[in-house]
Protein backbone atom coordinates (compact mmCIF):
# COMPACT_ATOMS: atom_id res chain seq x y z
CA UNK A 1 0.00 0.00 0.00
CA UNK A 2 1.42 3.35 -1.05
CA UNK A 3 0.36 6.75 0.26
CA UNK A 4 0.25 9.84 -1.96
CA UNK A 5 0.10 13.58 -1.33
CA UNK A 6 -3.16 15.44 -1.78
CA UNK A 7 -1.09 18.03 -3.68
CA UNK A 8 0.41 15.51 -6.11
CA UNK A 9 -0.78 11.93 -6.62
CA UNK A 10 2.57 11.06 -8.19
CA UNK A 11 4.31 11.84 -4.90
CA UNK A 12 4.00 8.44 -3.16
CA UNK A 13 5.68 7.02 -0.06
CA UNK A 14 5.50 3.90 2.10
CA UNK A 15 3.33 3.66 5.21
CA UNK A 16 6.43 4.05 7.37
CA UNK A 17 7.45 7.26 5.65
CA UNK A 18 3.90 8.64 5.71
CA UNK A 19 3.64 8.08 9.47
CA UNK A 20 7.10 9.31 10.42
CA UNK A 21 6.96 12.36 8.13
CA UNK A 22 3.35 13.23 9.00
CA UNK A 23 3.00 15.62 6.08
CA UNK A 24 4.26 15.39 2.50
CA UNK A 25 7.29 17.40 1.34
CA UNK A 26 4.98 19.48 -0.88
CA UNK A 27 2.74 20.37 2.07
CA UNK A 28 -0.03 17.96 1.13
CA UNK A 29 -1.65 15.35 3.37
CA UNK A 30 -1.07 11.66 2.80
CA UNK A 31 -3.88 9.52 1.41
CA UNK A 32 -3.95 5.73 0.88
CA UNK A 33 -3.56 4.80 -2.77
CA UNK A 34 -6.75 2.78 -2.41
CA UNK A 35 -9.42 1.99 0.16
CA UNK A 36 -10.03 -1.73 -0.43
CA UNK A 37 -13.56 -2.99 0.11
CA UNK A 38 -14.03 -5.37 3.00
CA UNK A 39 -15.76 -8.69 2.21
CA UNK A 40 -19.57 -8.64 2.24
CA UNK A 41 -19.44 -11.52 4.72
CA UNK A 42 -17.56 -9.33 7.21
CA UNK A 43 -20.24 -6.63 7.09
CA UNK A 44 -23.04 -9.22 7.19
CA UNK A 45 -21.67 -10.88 10.34
CA UNK A 46 -20.21 -7.80 12.00
CA UNK A 47 -22.66 -7.78 14.93
CA UNK A 48 -21.07 -11.02 16.15
CA UNK A 49 -17.46 -9.81 15.93
CA UNK A 50 -15.62 -8.34 18.99
CA UNK A 51 -14.33 -4.78 18.74
CA UNK A 52 -10.64 -5.74 18.72
CA UNK A 53 -11.21 -8.25 15.94
CA UNK A 54 -13.14 -5.64 13.95
CA UNK A 55 -10.25 -3.21 14.44
CA UNK A 56 -7.61 -5.71 13.35
CA UNK A 57 -9.60 -6.74 10.25
CA UNK A 58 -10.14 -3.12 9.14
CA UNK A 59 -6.48 -2.19 9.74
CA UNK A 60 -5.16 -5.26 7.90
CA UNK A 61 -7.51 -4.60 4.99
CA UNK A 62 -6.35 -1.00 4.68
CA UNK A 63 -2.62 -1.41 5.31
CA UNK A 64 -2.31 -4.45 3.05
CA UNK A 65 0.69 -6.08 4.74
CA UNK A 66 2.54 -2.83 5.53
CA UNK A 67 2.89 -4.31 9.03
CA UNK A 68 3.30 -8.01 9.89
CA UNK A 69 0.10 -9.59 11.24
CA UNK A 70 1.68 -10.29 14.61
CA UNK A 71 2.88 -6.70 14.98
CA UNK A 72 -0.44 -5.25 13.86
CA UNK A 73 -2.35 -7.51 16.23
CA UNK A 74 -0.15 -6.40 19.14
CA UNK A 75 -0.59 -2.74 18.23
CA UNK A 76 -4.38 -3.08 18.08
CA UNK A 77 -4.63 -5.09 21.29
CA UNK A 78 -2.42 -2.63 23.18
CA UNK A 79 -3.99 0.55 21.81
CA UNK A 80 -7.67 -0.42 21.72
CA UNK A 81 -7.99 -1.78 25.25
CA UNK A 82 -11.19 0.10 26.12
CA UNK A 83 -14.72 -0.01 24.76
CA UNK A 84 -16.77 2.29 22.54
CA UNK A 85 -20.34 1.44 23.57
CA UNK A 86 -23.51 2.60 21.85
CA UNK A 87 -25.99 3.91 24.42
CA UNK A 88 -29.61 4.23 23.23
CA UNK A 89 -31.51 7.41 24.09
CA UNK A 90 -34.67 5.95 22.60
CA UNK A 91 -35.58 3.42 19.90
CA UNK A 92 -34.09 5.53 17.10
CA UNK A 93 -31.40 7.74 18.61
CA UNK A 94 -28.14 6.42 20.03
CA UNK A 95 -24.99 7.90 21.53
CA UNK A 96 -21.61 6.42 20.60
CA UNK A 97 -19.50 7.00 23.71
CA UNK A 98 -15.90 7.58 22.69
CA UNK A 99 -14.63 8.76 26.07
CA UNK A 100 -13.70 5.50 27.80
CA UNK A 101 -9.96 5.81 27.12
CA UNK A 102 -7.31 7.17 29.50
CA UNK A 103 -7.87 10.87 28.72
CA UNK A 104 -11.66 10.54 28.29
CA UNK A 105 -11.77 11.71 24.66
CA UNK A 106 -12.14 10.06 21.26
CA UNK A 107 -8.59 11.02 20.35
CA UNK A 108 -7.29 8.29 22.64
CA UNK A 109 -8.02 5.80 19.85
CA UNK A 110 -5.81 7.55 17.32
CA UNK A 111 -3.10 8.67 19.72
CA UNK A 112 -2.53 5.26 21.30
CA UNK A 113 -2.56 3.41 17.96
CA UNK A 114 -0.16 5.96 16.54
CA UNK A 115 2.20 5.78 19.52
CA UNK A 116 2.46 1.99 19.24
CA UNK A 117 2.85 2.17 15.47
CA UNK A 118 5.47 4.90 15.49
CA UNK A 119 7.44 3.20 18.25
CA UNK A 120 7.63 0.04 16.11
CA UNK A 121 8.52 1.90 12.89
CA UNK A 122 11.29 3.90 14.60
CA UNK A 123 12.74 1.04 16.68
CA UNK A 124 15.89 0.62 14.57
CA UNK A 125 16.72 4.33 14.37
CA UNK A 126 19.19 6.12 16.65
CA UNK A 127 17.56 9.50 15.93
CA UNK A 128 14.93 10.98 18.24
CA UNK A 129 11.61 11.80 16.58
CA UNK A 130 10.11 15.13 17.61
CA UNK A 131 6.34 15.08 17.31
CA UNK A 132 4.69 18.48 16.84
CA UNK A 133 1.05 18.70 17.84
CA UNK A 134 -1.34 21.62 17.54
CA UNK A 135 -4.25 21.13 19.90
CA UNK A 136 -7.50 22.91 20.70
CA UNK A 137 -7.85 20.73 23.80
CA UNK A 138 -8.27 16.98 23.59
CA UNK A 139 -5.69 16.05 20.95
CA UNK A 140 -2.81 17.25 23.09
CA UNK A 141 -3.77 15.33 26.20
CA UNK A 142 -4.44 12.14 24.24
CA UNK A 143 -1.12 12.37 22.40
CA UNK A 144 0.77 13.26 25.58
CA UNK A 145 -0.71 10.24 27.35
CA UNK A 146 -0.18 7.92 24.38
CA UNK A 147 3.49 8.86 23.90
CA UNK A 148 4.39 9.39 27.57
CA UNK A 149 7.84 7.88 28.27
CA UNK A 150 8.00 6.23 24.82
CA UNK A 151 11.69 5.76 24.01
CA UNK A 152 13.12 7.77 21.15
CA UNK A 153 10.18 10.17 20.88
CA UNK A 154 9.74 13.69 22.21
CA UNK A 155 6.36 15.42 22.04
CA UNK A 156 5.95 19.20 21.70
CA UNK A 157 2.37 20.38 22.20
CA UNK A 158 1.19 23.77 20.95
CA UNK A 159 -2.05 25.01 22.49
CA UNK A 160 -3.82 28.41 22.45
CA UNK A 161 -3.41 30.09 25.83
CA UNK A 162 -6.71 30.83 27.56
CA UNK A 163 -8.74 28.91 24.98
CA UNK A 164 -8.86 25.41 26.48
CA UNK A 165 -10.70 24.26 29.59
CA UNK A 166 -8.90 24.08 32.95
CA UNK A 167 -9.00 20.28 32.97
CA UNK A 168 -7.73 20.10 29.39
CA UNK A 169 -4.84 22.43 30.23
CA UNK A 170 -3.91 20.37 33.28
CA UNK A 171 -3.86 17.22 31.16
CA UNK A 172 -1.57 18.98 28.64
CA UNK A 173 0.91 20.56 31.01
CA UNK A 174 1.50 18.26 33.97
CA UNK A 175 3.15 15.11 32.59
CA UNK A 176 6.73 16.27 32.05
CA UNK A 177 9.34 13.67 31.01
CA UNK A 178 9.34 13.64 27.17
CA UNK A 179 6.29 15.93 26.91
CA UNK A 180 6.68 19.73 26.51
CA UNK A 181 3.72 22.14 26.35
CA UNK A 182 4.04 25.43 24.46
CA UNK A 183 1.35 27.96 25.36
CA UNK A 184 0.81 30.04 22.23
CA UNK A 185 -0.46 33.62 22.37
CA UNK A 186 -3.05 33.06 19.67
CA UNK A 187 -5.76 30.71 18.40
CA UNK A 188 -5.75 27.05 17.42
CA UNK A 189 -5.40 28.15 13.79
CA UNK A 190 -2.17 29.92 14.76
CA UNK A 191 -0.92 26.72 16.43
CA UNK A 192 -1.80 24.68 13.35
CA UNK A 193 -0.12 27.22 11.07
CA UNK A 194 3.08 27.07 13.14
CA UNK A 195 3.17 23.28 12.91
CA UNK A 196 2.69 23.33 9.14
CA UNK A 197 5.42 25.97 8.74
CA UNK A 198 7.82 23.84 10.77
CA UNK A 199 7.36 20.91 8.40
CA UNK A 200 8.25 23.11 5.44
CA UNK A 201 11.29 24.78 7.02
CA UNK A 202 14.42 23.34 5.41
CA UNK A 203 16.74 24.15 8.32
CA UNK A 204 14.48 22.36 10.83
CA UNK A 205 13.99 19.36 8.57
CA UNK A 206 17.75 18.95 8.18
CA UNK A 207 18.39 19.19 11.92
CA UNK A 208 15.39 17.39 13.41
CA UNK A 209 13.27 14.35 12.55
CA UNK A 210 9.84 15.95 12.72
CA UNK A 211 6.47 14.20 12.70
CA UNK A 212 2.93 15.12 13.64
CA UNK A 213 0.24 13.46 15.72
CA UNK A 214 -2.56 15.76 14.58
CA UNK A 215 -5.21 14.34 12.30
CA UNK A 216 -3.00 15.46 9.43
CA UNK A 217 -1.09 12.25 10.19
CA UNK A 218 -2.66 9.27 8.45
CA UNK A 219 -1.92 7.02 11.44
CA UNK A 220 -4.46 9.03 13.45
CA UNK A 221 -7.29 8.44 10.98
CA UNK A 222 -6.88 4.69 10.49
CA UNK A 223 -7.87 3.70 14.07
CA UNK A 224 -10.65 6.28 14.16
CA UNK A 225 -12.34 4.35 11.37
CA UNK A 226 -12.54 1.30 13.68
CA UNK A 227 -15.29 2.65 15.90
CA UNK A 228 -17.56 3.48 12.97
CA UNK A 229 -17.60 -0.22 12.12
CA UNK A 230 -18.09 -1.05 15.79
CA UNK A 231 -21.00 1.40 16.09
CA UNK A 232 -22.65 -0.11 13.03
CA UNK A 233 -22.21 -3.56 14.56
CA UNK A 234 -24.24 -2.43 17.57
CA UNK A 235 -27.19 -0.93 15.66
CA UNK A 236 -27.36 -2.92 12.42
CA UNK A 237 -29.74 -5.60 13.70
CA UNK A 238 -32.59 -3.10 13.45
CA UNK A 239 -32.19 -3.19 9.64
CA UNK A 240 -32.74 0.55 9.35
CA UNK A 241 -30.78 3.20 7.46
CA UNK A 242 -27.89 4.34 9.68
CA UNK A 243 -27.28 8.08 10.03
CA UNK A 244 -24.18 9.27 11.88
CA UNK A 245 -23.70 12.77 13.27
CA UNK A 246 -20.09 13.80 13.83
CA UNK A 247 -19.09 16.90 15.84
CA UNK A 248 -16.51 18.39 13.49
CA UNK A 249 -13.61 20.82 13.86
CA UNK A 250 -10.51 19.79 11.92
CA UNK A 251 -12.64 17.10 10.17
CA UNK A 252 -10.32 14.19 10.91
CA UNK A 253 -13.06 12.26 12.68
CA UNK A 254 -15.48 12.70 9.79
CA UNK A 255 -12.79 11.78 7.27
CA UNK A 256 -12.16 8.52 9.14
CA UNK A 257 -15.88 7.80 8.87
CA UNK A 258 -15.77 8.48 5.14
CA UNK A 259 -12.84 6.07 4.84
CA UNK A 260 -15.03 3.45 6.53
CA UNK A 261 -17.84 4.12 4.05
CA UNK A 262 -15.48 3.74 1.11
CA UNK A 263 -14.30 0.42 2.58
CA UNK A 264 -17.88 -0.85 2.44
CA UNK A 265 -19.56 0.28 5.65
CA UNK A 266 -23.20 0.93 4.64
CA UNK A 267 -23.79 4.32 6.26
CA UNK A 268 -26.73 6.12 4.65
CA UNK A 269 -25.80 9.65 5.69
CA UNK A 270 -23.03 11.49 7.45
CA UNK A 271 -23.72 14.75 9.26
CA UNK A 272 -20.87 17.21 9.89
CA UNK A 273 -22.02 19.13 12.96
CA UNK A 274 -20.16 22.41 13.52
CA UNK A 275 -20.32 25.29 15.95
CA UNK A 276 -20.03 28.97 14.96
CA UNK A 277 -16.91 28.03 12.97
CA UNK A 278 -19.04 27.30 9.93
CA UNK A 279 -16.59 27.18 7.02
CA UNK A 280 -17.74 23.74 5.86
CA UNK A 281 -21.53 24.32 6.03
CA UNK A 282 -20.97 27.51 4.04
CA UNK A 283 -19.01 25.53 1.47
CA UNK A 284 -21.91 23.08 1.04
CA UNK A 285 -24.29 26.01 0.55
CA UNK A 286 -22.18 27.95 -1.93
CA UNK A 287 -19.56 25.52 -3.37
CA UNK A 288 -16.96 28.13 -2.34
CA UNK A 289 -14.47 27.29 0.43
CA UNK A 290 -13.50 30.37 2.40
CA UNK A 291 -11.25 29.81 5.42
CA UNK A 292 -11.48 32.41 8.14
CA UNK A 293 -10.10 33.02 11.63
CA UNK A 294 -11.61 30.72 14.24
CA UNK A 295 -13.91 32.03 16.94
CA UNK A 296 -14.06 30.81 20.53
CA UNK A 297 -17.08 28.68 21.52
CA UNK A 298 -18.24 26.33 24.28
CA UNK A 299 -17.27 23.37 22.08
CA UNK A 300 -13.65 24.50 21.91
CA UNK A 301 -12.19 21.36 20.31
CA UNK A 302 -14.17 22.31 17.19
CA UNK A 303 -12.91 25.89 17.03
CA UNK A 304 -11.19 25.57 13.66
CA UNK A 305 -11.46 28.12 10.88
CA UNK A 306 -9.48 26.23 8.24
CA UNK A 307 -9.97 22.46 8.65
CA UNK A 308 -6.90 20.57 7.45
CA UNK A 309 -8.81 17.46 6.45
CA UNK A 310 -10.96 19.37 3.98
CA UNK A 311 -8.13 18.60 1.53
CA UNK A 312 -8.63 14.88 2.13
CA UNK A 313 -12.42 15.10 1.65
CA UNK A 314 -11.91 16.93 -1.64
CA UNK A 315 -9.38 14.35 -2.78
CA UNK A 316 -11.51 11.39 -1.70
CA UNK A 317 -14.37 12.51 -3.94
CA UNK A 318 -12.37 13.90 -6.84
CA UNK A 319 -13.14 17.52 -5.92
CA UNK A 320 -16.74 16.81 -6.97
CA UNK A 321 -18.89 19.28 -5.04
CA UNK A 322 -22.18 17.52 -5.84
CA UNK A 323 -20.89 14.16 -4.57
CA UNK A 324 -19.62 15.71 -1.34
CA UNK A 325 -22.91 17.53 -0.82
CA UNK A 326 -24.84 14.29 -1.33
CA UNK A 327 -22.77 12.25 1.12
CA UNK A 328 -22.39 14.91 3.83
CA UNK A 329 -25.01 17.15 5.40
CA UNK A 330 -23.66 19.99 7.51
CA UNK A 331 -25.02 22.71 9.78
CA UNK A 332 -23.64 25.09 12.38
CA UNK A 333 -25.01 26.07 15.79
CA UNK A 334 -24.45 28.85 18.29
CA UNK A 335 -23.47 28.50 21.94
CA UNK A 336 -27.06 29.20 22.93
CA UNK A 337 -28.28 26.37 20.72
CA UNK A 338 -25.58 24.15 22.19
CA UNK A 339 -26.84 24.89 25.71
CA UNK A 340 -30.40 24.25 24.58
CA UNK A 341 -29.40 20.84 23.20
CA UNK A 342 -27.60 19.93 26.45
CA UNK A 343 -30.71 20.83 28.44
CA UNK A 344 -32.99 18.88 26.10
CA UNK A 345 -30.89 15.71 26.17
CA UNK A 346 -30.74 15.81 29.96
CA UNK A 347 -34.41 16.61 30.57
CA UNK A 348 -35.75 14.29 27.88
CA UNK A 349 -33.42 11.31 28.22
CA UNK A 350 -31.68 11.84 31.59
CA UNK A 351 -28.36 11.71 29.72
CA UNK A 352 -25.54 14.20 30.33
CA UNK A 353 -23.93 15.23 27.07
CA UNK A 354 -20.88 17.45 26.58
CA UNK A 355 -20.96 20.61 24.39
CA UNK A 356 -19.48 18.82 21.36
CA UNK A 357 -21.95 15.96 21.51
CA UNK A 358 -24.71 18.54 21.99
CA UNK A 359 -23.81 20.17 18.67
CA UNK A 360 -23.93 16.70 17.10
CA UNK A 361 -27.38 16.11 18.63
CA UNK A 362 -28.77 19.42 17.38
CA UNK A 363 -27.45 18.81 13.84
CA UNK A 364 -28.95 15.33 13.85
CA UNK A 365 -32.37 16.63 14.90
CA UNK A 366 -32.27 19.34 12.26
CA UNK A 367 -31.42 16.83 9.52
CA UNK A 368 -34.22 14.47 10.57
CA UNK A 369 -36.77 17.29 10.74
CA UNK A 370 -35.76 18.85 7.42
CA UNK A 371 -36.07 15.51 5.64
CA UNK A 372 -39.19 14.32 7.52
CA UNK A 373 -37.61 10.94 8.31
CA UNK A 374 -39.26 8.24 10.41
CA UNK A 375 -37.30 5.07 9.66
CA UNK A 376 -33.68 5.31 10.79
CA UNK A 377 -31.05 4.39 13.37
CA UNK A 378 -29.24 7.52 14.42
CA UNK A 379 -25.77 7.52 16.00
CA UNK A 380 -24.40 10.71 17.57
CA UNK A 381 -20.73 10.74 18.45
CA UNK A 382 -20.06 11.82 22.05
CA UNK A 383 -16.42 12.73 21.68
CA UNK A 384 -15.47 13.66 25.26
CA UNK A 385 -16.64 13.01 28.80
CA UNK A 386 -18.83 15.88 30.06
CA UNK A 387 -16.62 16.18 33.15
CA UNK A 388 -13.93 17.73 30.93
CA UNK A 389 -16.30 20.69 30.58
CA UNK A 390 -17.77 20.50 34.06
CA UNK A 391 -18.23 24.23 34.63
CA UNK A 392 -20.27 24.68 31.46
CA UNK A 393 -22.27 21.47 31.78
CA UNK A 394 -23.12 21.94 35.46
CA UNK A 395 -24.31 25.49 34.85
CA UNK A 396 -26.54 24.41 31.96
CA UNK A 397 -28.19 21.35 33.50
CA UNK A 398 -28.00 22.59 37.11
CA UNK A 399 -26.48 19.34 38.33
CA UNK A 400 -23.11 18.47 39.82
CA UNK A 401 -21.04 16.10 37.65
CA UNK A 402 -18.90 13.41 39.18
CA UNK A 403 -15.29 13.88 38.07
CA UNK A 404 -13.62 10.57 37.13
CA UNK A 405 -10.59 9.74 39.26
CA UNK A 406 -8.04 10.04 36.45
CA UNK A 407 -9.23 13.57 35.73
CA UNK A 408 -9.32 14.57 39.37
CA UNK A 409 -5.71 13.47 39.90
CA UNK A 410 -4.33 15.79 37.23
CA UNK A 411 -6.01 18.83 38.80
CA UNK A 412 -3.66 18.63 41.77
CA UNK A 413 -0.48 18.56 39.67
CA UNK A 414 1.70 21.58 38.91
CA UNK A 415 1.33 23.17 35.49
CA UNK A 416 4.48 23.49 33.37
CA UNK A 417 4.26 25.36 30.07
CA UNK A 418 6.46 27.64 27.99
CA UNK A 419 4.79 30.74 26.58
CA UNK A 420 5.61 31.71 23.01
CA UNK A 421 4.16 34.19 20.55
CA UNK A 422 2.38 33.21 17.36
CA UNK A 423 5.46 34.19 15.34
CA UNK A 424 7.14 31.22 13.68
CA UNK A 425 10.64 32.33 14.73
CA UNK A 426 9.73 31.65 18.38
CA UNK A 427 8.80 28.04 17.63
CA UNK A 428 11.78 27.56 15.32
CA UNK A 429 14.24 28.85 17.91
CA UNK A 430 12.75 26.55 20.55
CA UNK A 431 13.02 23.51 18.30
CA UNK A 432 16.60 24.33 17.27
CA UNK A 433 17.39 24.68 20.95
CA UNK A 434 16.37 21.09 21.70
CA UNK A 435 17.98 19.62 18.58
Amino acid sequence: MKFYSTNNKNNTVSFKEAVLKGIADDGGLFMPSELPKLPDSFIKNISDIPFKEISFTVAKNLLNEELPDGVLSKIVNTAINFDAPVVPLDEKINILELFHGPTLAFKDFGARFMAETMSYLNKDSDKEVVILVATSGDTGSAVANGFYKVDGIRVVLLYPGGKVSKIQEQQLTTLGENITALEVEGTFDDCQRLVKQAFLDRQLIERITLSSANSINIARLIPQSFYYFNAFAQVCKKNQPVIISVPSGNFGNLTAGLFAKEMGLPITQYIAATNANNVFPDYLKTSVYTPRPSVKTLSNAMDVGNPSNFARILDLYGHNYNTIKEIIYSASFSDEQTKSAMKEVYSKYNYIIDPHGAVGYFAFQQYINENHLNNYSGVILETAHPAKFADTVEEVINKKIEIPERLRLCLDKEKHSIKISKNFDDLKNFLLGIA
